[in-house]
């Protein structure tokens, strides 16, 4: 919920204006001319293609690592262990657990494509690096935890 709300005030805050709208003539003299070439340069340098090769393999790393949790927690439920983020319930219904990594994998792709189109090109790109981050230190999480024996009474 607190990140639909800062996704929320994100994208608001990038249609106020501090100052005049870009597309008004604004007279300047030739010494402050130079810089804003400069800056348009540099801007141009910043924008790219949505679906470009970084954000391809980003994109491709992210998905691995979703199924790379996928299998980690499925191992971990055979193993007896209990899963801590959603219900076991779904991680035992395979087809749903599917279905909610794969949304995740989604959501992923679309909050960086949030960014892309509002301009905010670095969050872009760490959206797709911290959930990579995040998902592969999970499954190996999964994979390092020791398996749970029952006890059994004599």
């Amino acid at each position: 919920m607190i990140g639909l709300l800062a996704l929320g005030a994100l994208m608001g805050a990038s249609r106020v204006c501090a100052q005049a709208p870009a597309t008004e003539k604004q007279t300047s003299s030739p010494a402050v001319a130079a810089p804003a070439d400069k800056n348009q340069t540099q801007e141009r340098m910043q924008q790219h293609r949505f679906w470009d090769k970084k954000n391809d393999w980003l994109f491709a790393g992210v998905g691995a690592a979703r199924t790379f949790d996928y299998f980690s927690t499925l191992n971990l439920r055979r193993r007896g262990d209990q899963e801590i983020l959603v219900t076991n319930d779904v991680v035992d219904n395979h087809a749903a657990f599917a279905v909610v990594e794969a949304a995740g994998t989604g959501v992923s792709i679309g909050a960086s494509y949030l960014f892309h189109h509002y301009g905010h090109h670095k969050l872009e790109r760490w959206t797709s690096i911290v959930h990579f981050g995040l998902a592969t230190t999970g499954a190996v999480r999964n994979y390092s935890l020791k398996t749970a024996h029952p006890k059994t009474t004599p």
